[in-house]
């Protein structure tokens, strides 16, 4: 085996959610074809096949204690354990290669697994929305951060929903092979760059549904792909071959907001990824899109109001703190 390989198991039951498997997965599969190394193998608790929430039936590389550690274990959720306590059996086949991994992550109701392990006591963790409640109420010593698409804390990682499971999986792609590579991943996935951690699980693009007018779409799509890009109201217009009242006319009608402020939010949900990562506020303001660390600051203080530099010590856990 290379010696650069990275050894990814997949910790799988009976009942667990079949996207929270291939959505990540899929991810580190691309990676591949860009120059990465990963192995992916699947684990469950004794090494029998299980069958997944679509009545699916998956073959398993072997039981999670008989494999030699691995650099990422990453346990998929199910809609079973929200409902019902996990079974300790279950926890206790979790804890064994949690305990050596390099990192461990879990994608969306995985949480509930790794919080049963023990994993996450005094730790920062996240899940789906509608259930963060239960895993806060359920395991006190967790701090669940309810809204956050994925949380790190140290080399332990948590998701929302199954979706959020693919920008967890392009952010571990990232901390090992860096942006360039990660970004043809999100490309060749027809997937945005990952939306960093920090951000919201109801971030500006995710609120409401999607703007019904195709050329609307076109346009809130390439302002959340490129934040940093030219998105005053007449460059967008332009960009359409529309008027710039217009194009302020369609924001109004479908999105109840006009161009400026959704680009605004688009910037302000980036400013917050990137602080929580670590990056300065000037350098946040910066990478965001802002004109200025000025114009950063007006808008954290009209929404939160508080500072970037205030938001970043109150909020984020980064990179370099948690490191290692």
């Amino acid at each position: 085996m290379n010696a650069d390989t990275h050894r990814v198991a997949i910790f799988v039951y009976d009942g667990v959610t079949l996207l929270d498997i291939a959505g990540p997965a899929e991810v580190f599969k691309e990676a591949n074809r860009f120059g990465a190394n990963y192995q992916i193998v699947l684990l469950s608790p004794t090494g029998a096949d299980v069958t997944s929430n679509l009545g699916v039936r998956m073959a398993v590389d072997g039981a999670a204690s008989g494999e030699r550690p691995f650099d990422t274990l990453l346990v998929a959720g199910s809609d079973h354990y929200p409902r019902t306590q996990v079974p300790a059996d279950l926890a206790d086949a979790a804890r064994i290669p949690a305990a050596v991994a390099g990192r461990v992550a879990s994608v969306c109701t995985g949480a509930f697994v790794l919080a049963a392990a023990g994993v996450l006591d005094g730790k920062r963790a996240t899940t789906h929305w509608q259930v963060a409640h239960e895993l806060a109420a359920r395991y006190p010593t967790c701090r669940v951060e309810a809204d956050a698409i994925y949380v790190r804390d140290g080399t332990t990682y948590t998701s929302a929903g199954v979706t959020a499971g693919i920008d967890l999986a392009l952010a571990l792609v990232e901390e090992d092979h860096g942006p360039n590579l990660t970004r043809d991943v999100a490309r060749a996935l027809v997937v945005y760059m990952q939306r960093a951690g920090g951000q919201s699980q109801f971030s500006a693009p995710l609120q409401g549904p999607p703007p019904r007018s195709p050329a609307l779409r076109r346009i809130t799509d390439a302002v959340t792909a490129e934040p940093r890009a030219d998105h005053s109201l007449s460059g967008l217009a332009k960009h359409l071959n529309v008027s710039t009242r217009q194009l302020t006319r369609l924001f109004h009608d479908e999105l109840s907001t006009t161009p400026a402020r959704f680009v605004e939010n688009i910037r302000f949900d980036m400013a917050r990824a990137l602080l929580d990562q670590g990056h300065t506020a000037t350098q946040a303001a910066t990478l965001a899109g802002f004109p200025s660390y000025e114009s950063m600051r007006r808008v954290f203080a009209r929404k939160l109001s508080i500072s970037p530099t205030a938001y970043q010590r109150r909020f984020s856990t980064t990179r370099r703190t948690h490191a290692g």
